[in-house]
């Protein structure tokens, strides 16, 4: 007997299926103007890992439905709307969410609901040194399948956060100092190069309000900063695999900068004061000199992320460690 051919829907994307669901229901006003959207609220209503949200507003953004703003997320409208941020919990807003398209998104794999949270842990816990990671702990630790385990794992291994050693045994880390110096020497030659070719791309104006915010002396986040510089300008550039080696050779240094202040580690203000120069020769489309100046200071990031690497070893890891994560 011949199975029933699936859905159109059910084959599509996940980033497409979200997309339709907040096109849907900004069209429709379910989602007032002056909206925040927010990443993790979305990706938990839609019972979806993070990077399929991402993919969606930026679609929606480049549609001109939702816009970036100065705080964290979206916001619902056109760029230039005049509206006052609006923050809810999009789960209270009782959106359309057609019947179909609800269950293709539950029909997608269990492994995309929880790989965000294992590689945020996985990352994060290489600034301690090596770690085993056990299938079956990992699957008690989220209550799932062994299939669904091996999905994840499959995930962080073409990722390069994990490798299986001798023993065919999933390891994770170290993050050593020579691998934090290589993957800054890479930054070092492909972000620079990158900015370059994006110059007729880059979106001058959120680069514009970003330096003046710098410049009034807010203490913006770095996360935010190094954010807008990626999103904004690098990602620009119209070479889809360019941005995605860069975006992987981003992943363990900004897992492990994150870990680092969780532990409570002071934020580094020079830093903050070499983004406001880069921002303001970006401003000025001096593209050239922001690129030699980022690879200047992508170089002094390195010795500085090098410097508080070696605080972690006077500091206690059990806290910061997943369960599931058994140090070697």
């Amino acid at each position: 007997m011949m199975n029933p051919p699936a859905s159109p829907l059910a084959i599509q994307k996940r980033y497409e299926l979200i997309t339709r669901v907040l096109r849907l229901n900004i069209l429709s006003g379910k989602l007032p103007k002056g909206f925040v959207l927010l990443e993790g609220p979305i990706a938990e209503l839609m019972q979806s890992s993070r990077a399929p949200v991402q993919t969606a507003l930026k679609i929606l953004e480049d549609e001109n439905l939702v816009h970036r703003f100065s705080g964290r997320g979206f916001l619902v409208g056109p760029a230039g709307l005049d509206a006052e941020p609006l923050r809810r919990d999009i789960r209270e807003l009782d959106l359309q969410i057609s019947v179909e398209i609800d269950e293709a998104l539950q029909s997608r794999g269990t492994w995309e609901l929880v790989y965000d949270r294992v590689e945020e842990q996985v990352a994060s816990c290489l600034i301690f040194g090596e770690f085993r990671i056990v299938e079956t702990e990992l699957g008690d630790y989220l209550g799932v399948s062994r299939t669904v385990v091996r999905d994840v794992l499959s995930r962080l291994h073409e990722r390069g956060l994990i490798r299986k050693n001798q023993s065919s045994h999933w390891i994770a880390g170290p993050l050593t100092a020579q691998s934090v110096r290589e993957k800054f020497a890479v930054r070092a030659i492909l972000e620079p190069a990158a900015l370059r070719l994006a110059f007729a791309h880059i979106d001058y104006a959120e680069v514009e309000r970003v330096r003046a915010r710098l410049a009034q002396g807010e203490d913006l986040e770095w996360e935010m900063l190094e954010d807008t510089l990626m999103e904004h300008c690098i990602a620009k550039v119209p070479n889809g695999e360019l941005v995605q080696l860069i975006r992987n050779n981003q992943l363990l240094l900004s897992a492990a900068s994150r870990a680092l202040n969780r532990l409570g580690l002071p934020r580094d203000r020079v830093a903050h004061g070499e983004y406001h120069t880069l921002f303001d020769l970006l401003a000025r489309h001096l593209v050239d000199s922001a690129a030699e100046y980022l690879e200047s200071h992508l170089r002094v990031m390195c010795d500085k992320n090098l410097a508080r690497l070696k605080i972690v070893a006077v500091i206690s890891q059990s806290s910061a460690i997943a369960t599931y994560l058994t140090p070697k």
